[in-house]
């Protein structure tokens, strides 16, 4: 029988086209495999290639997420082993090891398996997040055990803090790699009264992930101090650290956040991947009309674009991305940021450190005498950064900034109310993007539905029709919750010289609104509609995060 290749496959089942099949061929590089290649850029999913290779090479497909695994299995494959190969024991069958590999086809490593354990090894295909998960959850009881054995003499010795193979030092390794590899953005350890409660943030929402017995509490929580260099000996006020690691052999940038609470501190660790750093503006889900107006406003040599959201709705990546497409050798880029998130090269970047006096404002004049180009604020919090920031713009510098409202006409009353007259906005705003971040339907569970007769009313409301909507019904992809990533949806308003009139002569929002909508603005809930129509996020999700009018 002749194997068909895999891209071929691919193009019968209609998961890519022939151009897009062409375009990555020619693109990746030598050694990287299509499959690979593919799921780097999200043209297809890992669910979507399994099934695809499971057809190609005659090999099952399994999945990890109710499998009935026995314990001892794993005796027989080390961790080191299992986590660099990603394999899993799945059972014995006389002579037979079964094991669940990312590739099946890598011989070397059935090779060395046959040797570790002296079974002959029959592979079956799963997905690397699978595999990892597993992995974590299986290999950690040994920890957890040692480390009930270990206390009672660790409690006493600091060594054994920095030891890399103490129990406690596996268990928040284990926790890292976990949160890392379900695509976690923040760890919280949550003192309760009689356990350590351990919640990972994935796609905005918190899930409990594992209880901890109180006696580790003390433990974990220093543990976690060493590593961001913070005082062990000071529990009574909050500290901020920052902890650079690897994690799965991924570069991990960590910010470490302590409190004080009545059962003792909480730590909240927000995970920067820097493999992951999203730099390119056309993968921020801007709609075509949106990602133009944007471009043409970040391309003006002076004015300020601002970015406006709450915490959490990717306004850094936005502006990280802008700043990347910016950077050249012939430009000047500065930044004042608290703190700085993501380093960019060919950047410069200053760390806000109000203890010694260096704030928003004081950076933002220092910068001014540093011959920029472009320069952007973290943040604009208070009348004198904005007032140095339109100093700037009207200088001839392009400034790039965020401001915390909830859409774009509110960013613009915002800076009156901090005292600033409106001539001054007027004169140097050129454009403010709001945005919010949405939870993706899962592409391996999404299922088209028919709008509910709610649904048909909100769209009817903004003037748009919809035949039919995606949802996904779960599935072990996206843990059973029927999304999986997310995607950002925004609000672009130009402010353009009749906008400057009404805000001149003192008008109201809703005149504003109404010059906005006239030029076409789409509004964030406009936006949000358009992606549920697409099938890519839900009505819920949309009406979670945008208002309607």
């Amino acid at each position: 029988m002749i194997r068909k290749r895999l891209g071929d496959l691919l193009v019968e089942n209609g998961l890519i086209t022939n151009d897009q099949l062409t375009n990555v061929l020619q693109n990746k590089p030598r050694e990287e495999k299509l499959g690979d290649a593919l799921l780097q850029q999200g043209i297809i999913t890992e669910q979507q290639l399994l099934e695809v290779l499971e057809i190609q090479l005659g090999i099952p497909q399994v999945q990890l997420y109710h499998y009935p695994f026995e314990a001892k299995l794993f005796n027989l494959i080390p961790k080191d082993v299992a986590k660099r190969s990603l394999i899993v024991p799945l059972k014995v069958e006389g002579d037979k090891l079964y094991v669940a590999m990312k590739d099946p086809m890598d011989f070397i490593t059935m090779d060395d398996l046959r040797l570790i354990t002296g079974f002959q090894i029959i592979p079956a295909i799963a997905s690397k997040e699978d595999i990892l998960k597993t992995i974590n959850k299986y290999y950690e009881e040994e920890s957890f055990d040692d480390f009930l054995v270990d206390q009672a003499s660790a409690v006493d010795k600091q060594e054994e803090l920095l030891d890399i193979d103490a129990p406690v030092v596996r268990i928040v390794n284990q926790i890292l790699s976990a949160a890392v590899t379900q695509k976690a953005s923040d760890i919280h350890f949550d003192p309760q009264e009689t356990r350590l409660l351990v919640r990972f943030r994935i796609d905005g929402v918190l899930h409990d992930e594992r209880t901890l017995p109180k006696l580790m509490q003390g433990m974990v929580t220093a543990r976690v101090k060493i590593m961001s260099k913070l005082d062990i000996t000071e529990h009574r006020i909050p500290q901020d650290g920052r902890i650079k690691t690897n994690v799965d052999f991924r570069p991990i940038d960590l910010r470490v956040s302590t409190l004080p609470t009545v059962y003792g501190e909480k730590i909240v660790m927000r995970i920067l991947d820097l493999s992951n750093n999203l730099t390119d503006i056309s993968k921020l889900g801007f709609n075509e009309k949106n990602y133009e107006r944007f471009m043409k406003e970040i391309a003006k040599p002076n004015g300020i674009v601002l970015i406006s959201g709450p915490t959490g709705s990717g306004k850094s990546s936005t502006l990280y991305a802008a700043l990347s497409y910016l950077n050249d050798e012939e430009v000047n880029i500065i930044t004042v940021e608290d703190p700085v998130e993501y380093q960019l090269e060919g950047i410069n970047q200053i760390q806000v450190n109000s203890n010694v006096g260096l704030t928003f404002a004081a950076g933002l004049r220092s910068i001014l005498r540093q011959d920029p180009d472009i320069v952007m604020v973290g943040e604009i919090r208070d009348k004198e950064t904005v007032e140095i920031a339109i100093r700037a713009s009207l200088t001839g510098h392009l400034v790039l900034s965020t401001i915390h409202t909830n859409d774009s006409i509110a960013s613009v009353t915002r800076l009156m109310d901090m005292g600033v007259e409106p001539f001054l906005v007027t004169s140097s705003i050129n454009a403010v993007v709001a945005q919010r971040l949405v939870r993706r339907v899962c592409r391996d569970c999404a299922e088209k539905q028919e709008p509910t007769i709610r649904e048909i009313d909100i769209f009817q409301k903004r003037g748009l029709d919809i035949q039919t909507v995606s949802r996904g019904k779960g599935c072990p992809s996206c843990g059973m919750t029927g999304y999986r990533g997310r995607m950002a949806i925004h609000e672009v308003l130009i402010v353009d010289d009749k906008i400057k009139s009404v805000i001149n002569r003192g008008g109201t929002a809703a005149e504003i609104r109404e010059i906005a909508q006239a030029n076409d603005t789409i509004f964030l809930i406009d936006d949000g509609l358009m992606k549920v129509r697409e099938g890519l996020t839900t009505t819920e999700e949309i009406l979670r995060v945008a208002l309607q009018d």
